[in-house]
């Protein structure tokens, strides 16, 4: 079938002001303008209208999922926090994919996400990259794990405060990281060097899920806002070599000349529509973004849902274009950018041939408020609005 007479956003070239997109076997098939068309009159056609059709958008760090909308407790489901390293713990094992905000999010476009552990721990858990259409969670996996999520600063502390147990400083987060991947280090050379079963450690599944993160196979995403968090986050990846992922970084943009010296920086900012809910808040901008961009760091915003429903991406990135930002990057930042982040750019975030069909039209530029959704196509399929007839 074929998407025409569209505005073409691919992300990855200029855009085709009159294109069409084919859609082959639930990924994307040649692109052009229309002058070009190869369709026939047995072929499918969805006409655009004239509006904009663009790649679903991507978020690259929320919890969908695992904090259901207005259960409480029983629908909380991010946070163990009964022991401070937990890296073993899978988050597609938390994940509810009948919960309403996945459809809700599919509605707004957001095709593809991340959905990681909570905060509360040092070392919270495996993060996964999923698709937003589904039922069963294993059918929607993209990558899993992508990354274990490690968490510094005040969320840690507060959590292990309130139990009195360790830690409750950032020193004593930052040693039991560090400790942890130390022992999982060893752990790995024990294993490998065993000439004989016998001579193998005793199985440990907190450091056999390490093993690709020590190995760089699976990133690591630190939750880190105050600038101070954001070093040591840095200073421990270097110190164990980890492909590290800020998320957050609240106050990056109040060093970025400095981060802009580090060799493969990239931060997932945000959210930024939402409160000053603790201190670590307090530089919070909206600008933050458009400056991170601006000095050559890899950026993409975050709704980190629910704390900004993941219906709302859109609406982050308007922010970000009324604090400075361009429009193309900021539309970039909620596409490609974060799927080129997480590692999973070979399946999303751009129109490209042979990438996964995952479509959003619009009655305009999606930027300007007026314009409406009139099409999500997650891998090929018409998820919601418009009518497909046939070609004419």
């Amino acid at each position: 079938m074929f998407i025409c007479n569209g505005r073409v956003v691919s992300m990855e070239s200029d855009p085709i002001s009159c294109g069409f997109v084919e859609i082959t076997d639930k990924k994307i098939g040649r692109i052009g303008p229309m002058e070009e068309f190869p369709g026939t009159p047995e072929d499918t056609v969805w006409d655009a209208g004239g509006g904009w059709i663009l790649p679903g958008f991507v978020d690259a760090h929320t919890h969908l999922g695992l904090f259901e909308d207005a259960l409480g407790f029983e629908g909380e489901d991010g946070n163990e926090d009964t022991d401070p390293i937990l890296p073993q713990l899978r988050v597609i094992d938390g994940i509810n994919p009948m919960e309403r905000s996945f459809r809700e999010a599919l509605c707004a476009g957001v095709t593809a996400c991340l959905v990681s552990p909570g905060s509360c721990n040092p070392i919270g858990g495996q993060i996964a990259a999923i698709k937003t259409c589904g039922r069963r969670i294993d059918d929607m996996i993209l990558r899993a794990p992508c990354a274990v999520k490690f968490a510094l600063g005040e969320n840690p502390k507060s959590c292990y405060n309130e139990k009195e147990e360790s830690p409750v400083t950032r020193m004593a987060t930052a040693s039991l990281i560090r400790d942890t991947l130390m022992r999982a280090q060893e752990y790995k050379t024990r294993k490998q060097h065993a000439e004989d079963p016998s001579d193998a450690p005793d199985y440990d599944s907190k450091f056999e899920a390490l093993i690709p993160v020590l190995d760089r196979s699976c990133q690591a995403h630190f939750h880190a806002h105050r600038a101070d968090d954001i070093f040591t986050a840095l200073r421990i990846a270097k110190e164990f070599q980890l492909d590290a992922v800020i998320i957050h970084g609240t106050e990056a943009h109040l060093v970025a000349d400095i981060l802009t010296e580090e060799p493969g920086i990239r931060i997932c900012a945000g959210p930024c529509l939402t409160d000053r809910s603790k201190p670590e808040l307090a530089n919070l901008s909206e600008a933050s973004p458009k400056l991170l961009t601006d000095a050559g760091i890899p950026t993409a915003l975050i709704t980190d849902h629910p704390e900004t429903p993941l219906k709302h991406i859109l609406h982050c990135a308007l922010s970000a274009v009324k604090a400075g930002m361009e429009p193309m990057q900021a539309l970039r930042a909620i596409t490609i950018v974060p799927a080129e982040i997480a590692g999973i750019a070979d399946r999303v975030g751009s129109i490209k041939t042979g990438k996964d069909a995952d479509l959003v039209v619009f009655s305009g530029d999606p930027l300007e408020y007026r314009s409406t959704i009139t099409a999500v196509f997650a891998d090929g399929t018409c998820i919601t609005g418009g009518t497909i007839n046939a070609y004419n």
